[in-house]
Parts: structure tokens; sequence; C-alpha cells
């Protein structure tokens, strides 16, 4: 738990959220190290002040809960994230787009559903809403741009339910929620839940919004959650998966895989995740996790991987809640409560690794190798300055690049009478700069330096 003093800041930024915004009902949470470190609440819900057990709609959130679905079957090799939509869930007129062109919302399909706004009435089977699909359903060219779309969402979940021959809510119960004890995000609300509302804008009067079942459209946006589920939900986001996903597969998912705002883009999305970029006064957060908005209700739930912290809120209001709420907690956590950094011990290092550290060249830039857990490997530019990579040990005796340029490229070290160096996918680093013993592509003169 945050202390006193942290927890009295916090509370505050929420309470000008709820007052200033005009929000019939709030709450947020702060996730550290997989607990809840702190929760607030504000307004009423049932004449009653919302708790950490409060249900509330989370919309969007829904899809990076089909898109770990969609993984499983990855990682089982049910399917490939290569494959066209037409191998899976055939009779669709966009069949050539692939499985993680509708993830990133690269696949140029069209935002909304055939019909009425999807949001707001209730839902078709499956059947009828690929036959409604036309050839208007694509809009861009797949994988030219992002363009978000709920119709691609629930597509997937169709695909989720014919691989698994079950409901995709269902499905999700079994093989994602129940296992990571979130067993309060439900499909249709129970009580204690929140009631949708929107707020007139002149005037301090409410609208209940309509609450359906979507049907083929659910996994687009259906779910109900609590402060407490979701709290789970962004630990499992930063890389606390219970054995659902593996670790890298979740890290694989928070993998910007096309960007919203340019080059140098603070929002983009990755595989089922949104990504978000902040800057704040204790420096610089990579946030993943995804916003939710559906008629009466907005959601949002983030996580920092790098040092295990998450944040999220959900407010029964259709607009208003500014977006700064939840960096603006992440900042005052950061700044009343900085986390410590992990105490620096020992660690036993295998001699053949030993020998490997130190200073390399490629041709004349230096580089310097370290080892990390596990027999991983880094090399990086002494200036820090060009293309620097990590790698991790394989069973062969190589190391496969992690990121990077060297991503997915292989690292050797190769041993001769003359010593050692380093191949890297044709590139040759040696323990000085152009060592002439060494197979220097393309050979070094033969005066040498001069």
């Amino acid at each position: 738990m945050v202390l006193e003093g942290t927890a009295r800041a916090l509370l505050r930024r929420l309470a000008v959220e709820q007052a200033e915004s005009r929000v019939p009902s709030v709450v947020a949470a702060l996730v550290r190290d997989g607990e809840v470190a702190w929760f607030g609440g504000r307004g009423r819900v049932g004449g009653e002040r919302p708790g950490e057990d409060t249900q509330y709609r989370i919309g969007s959130i829904t899809k990076s809960m089909v898109a770990v679905l969609i993984m499983r079957l990855r990682d089982e090799g049910q399917l490939d994230l290569l494959d066209p939509l037409d191998k899976h869930l055939p009779g669709t007129p966009v069949g050539d787009v692939t499985i993680a062109q509708l993830l990133s919302h690269t696949a140029g399909l069209t935002a909304e559903s055939p019909g009425q706004w999807w949001e707001r009435t209730p839902g078709v089977p499956a059947a009828e809403l690929i036959g409604a699909l036309g050839s208007d359903t694509a809009r861009h060219r797949p994988g030219r741009r992002y363009h978000y779309s709920n119709v691609g969402f629930a597509l997937l979940g169709e695909i989720v339910a014919r691989r698994r021959s079950a409901p995709w809510e269902q499905v999700l119960r079994d093989e994602v929620l129940r296992p990571l004890g979130m067993r309060d995000t439900t499909t249709r609300p129970r009580p204690p839940h929140a009631t949708g509302f929107a707020v007139h804008p002149w005037a301090d009067v409410l609208l209940p919004e309509p609450e359906n079942d979507h049907g083929a459209m659910a996994p687009a946006g259906q779910l109900w959650s609590t402060a407490s589920d979701l709290a789970r939900w962004a630990a499992f986001v930063g890389g606390d998966t219970g054995g659902v996903l593996r670790p890298e597969t979740v890290a694989e998912m928070r993998e910007p895989a096309t960007v919203e705002d340019g080059d140098a883009w603070t929002r983009g999305y990755g595989l089922g995740l949104q990504l978000s970029r902040h800057t704040g006064p204790a420096g610089s957060r990579r946030l993943a996790g995804h916003t939710g908005s559906m008629p009466g209700f907005l959601a949002t739930v983030w996580a920092d991987p790098a040092d295990g912290t998450g944040v999220l809120f959900l407010a029964n209001t259709t607009s208003g809640v500014r977006a700064s709420l939840l960096t603006d907690l992440l900042d005052i956590l950061a700044v009343h409560e900085p986390q410590l950094p992990a105490e620096w011990s020992p660690a036993p290092v295998e001699e053949d690794l030993l020998a490997l550290t130190g200073p390399w060249y490629w041709g004349p830039t230096a580089y310097v190798c370290r080892v990390l857990p596990q027999r991983g490997l880094s090399l990086s530019p002494v200036n820090g300055q060009g293309r620097a990579s990590r790698f991790a040990a394989q069973a062969d005796g190589t190391w496969l690049g992690l990121d990077g340029y060297y991503a997915g490229e292989t690292l050797r070290v190769v041993r001769t009478a003359g010593g050692a160096h380093l191949d890297l996918n044709t590139f040759v680093f040696t323990r000085e700069p152009y060592d002439a013993s060494a197979p220097v592509p393309g050979g070094v003169d033969p005066q040498g330096w001069r």
C-alpha cells in the first residue's frame, strides 16, 4: 500500500476529475508488483460509494482479451499470424487479410458493422453479420495504414469460437479469466454494477444509456469488469501471465506493429494491445494496455512492464474523463514513492562467456559485449550510437538476436588458431580494428594502418 500522503494526493486527483468532468461515478487503482497499491472511488452507484467489486462496462478492453485467445491458438500451432482470414473463416469479402493485420488494426477493414450503430442496438448472430459484409468492408489496402476496426475483432472472436467449438466468451472464461482469478469479468452485468449514463452538456442531469447483448460484435466490446479484476489484467499485460500465455508471447503483443501519429509516435498498436509513450517528472514510460468506451461507460488499463506498475480507471459516463487522469496518477506515485532499484549482487559467469566480454570492433567501430542472465549477451556501440541488440543463448551454442537491427539474426563465435571473432549475419567483429588475421569481408589492406 502507498503512504498516507501519497494516497491523499492520488485521491485528490481522482476527486478533481470526478467533479470537474461531472462523472456520475469513477474508480481508479494503481498496481505494483501484481498487487493493488492504491484504490479510490468517487461519486455514487445505487447511493453507495463504488468499490473494488463494482462492475462497469470495459468496452474495447475486451479486444485485448480476445487477442490473448488468438495468441494461445498461435502458440498451440492451430493458426499462424500470417494465415489469411479465409483459412479459418471462409466466406467473407476480406478473406485475404491476415490474422496479424486484424490484431493490429492494419487490415484496412471498416470500423463499424453494417446496419445501425452496434454499440446501442442488439446484436445478430455471426452468420448474419458475415452475410451482411459487402465490398465496402475493405476501406484501405491491407497493411497500408492503421485503421481501427471493431468488425475485425468480431471476426477474430468467431475464429476462436470455430477453432475451439465453443462460444468465444466460454473459451475466454475457461482459458483466461478463471486461471487469472478474474471471476467478476462477465458478458452481462451482475450486482453491484453501475448504470451507464450520458451527462447533459449544459445541465447537471443524466440520461440512461442502453445496454444489450451485441451478438457477433460482442468480442469488440461486450465485457463488464471490476477494478480488482482489471488490476489482475494490468499485471498480466505487464508480464505476470499466470501460465495463460508465455511471457515472451505477451512481450510480442506489446511490440509496436503500427503507429497512429507518425515517426515520433506517442500512440501505437501491437497485437491486440494499444501502446502509449508518456514522459513525466520521473522519466519516460512505454505503456501497454487498452482503452474502452461504450454508451454510458469509459475505461482504460495501462501497464508498464519496465517497473511492474499498472494503472486503471472505470467510469459510468459516455464521455468526459480526461486521458491525462491515468498518467497523472502514475506521475504522482513516481514522485511520491519512486521504485527502489533492485539490489545488485554478484552472479557466477561461465569462463567461456567471461572470455567474450569487453571490446570488439566492427571495422573501426568499437562495440562492447556484456553477459546477460541465462547465458545471454548484449552487443552495443561504445559511444551509444548505432546498432545494439540483446541475444539469447541457443541449444546449438549460437545466440539469437532479440531486438534492434539484429533481431532474429544468429550470432556465432568462431574460434581459430589465431584467436576468435564474432560472425553476425556476415558482419565480422574482431578484437582489434580490422584484424588482418580474421576473415574480414573484402580483406584488409596489406600495408595496414598508416
